[in-house]
């Protein structure tokens, strides 16, 4: 039985189980030969069964954690924007990753982390809820935007994402204690 405080939500904590679930597989696995593949399909599997759940699972208006999160028809409608386009990101990338030697399990549940940030923040009913979300997709992306370790033009991108990420994040913070 699911508690009425938190059913609304439940689609976004499946995912963020499961991503963690992906990761520990992916570390068991010791990043062996194919599991990126294996991690990106379950990966893809589990987006797809947040779509199920967030269809089954949600009403015309439901509010959760004393009304910071707040599912309606707008945001069943971006959030299974969100999921297919995160399902068709890691399907398209995985033959990409392959031929550049960079097909490791991180980055399917790198893209798991940064979809569940962007449906904390589709359903966020208040500025901290929303920062939580906004951090949650951006950390997972700025590591994505230096995946490739031995680039030296990932490392960098990767370092400018986090400086500009973080001052906009300062400014954010700084407009919200004005308002608050």
């Amino acid at each position: 039985m699911i508690p009425p405080d938190i059913a609304p939500a439940v689609p976004e904590i499946f995912l963020a189980a499961t991503s963690l679930l992906l990761l520990l597989l992916g570390v068991s696995q010791r990043g062996g030969e194919g599991s990126g593949r294996v991690v990106g399909w379950l990966g893809v599997v589990a987006l797809v069964i947040t779509l199920f759940l967030m269809r089954t699972t949600t009403g015309p208006r439901a509010e959760a954690f004393g009304g910071l999160f707040v599912t309606d028809g707008f945001a069943v409608f971006m959030k299974a924007i969100i999921l297919a386009g995160s399902a068709f990101t890691i399907l398209i990338s995985a033959e990409y990753n392959q031929k550049r030697r960079v097909d490791r399990f991180e980055f399917p549940v790198l893209i798991l982390f940064a979809t569940v940030g962007m449906m904390a923040m589709v359903s966020a009913n208040n500025l901290i809820s929303l920062y939580v979300g906004l951090e949650l997709q951006s950390l997972a992306l700025y590591v994505l935007a230096a995946f490739r370790r031995d680039n030296q033009k990932s490392s960098e991108a990767g370092l400018k994402y986090f400086v500009l990420g973080a001052l906009s994040s300062g400014m954010l913070l700084y407009g919200a204690s004005l308002i608050y």
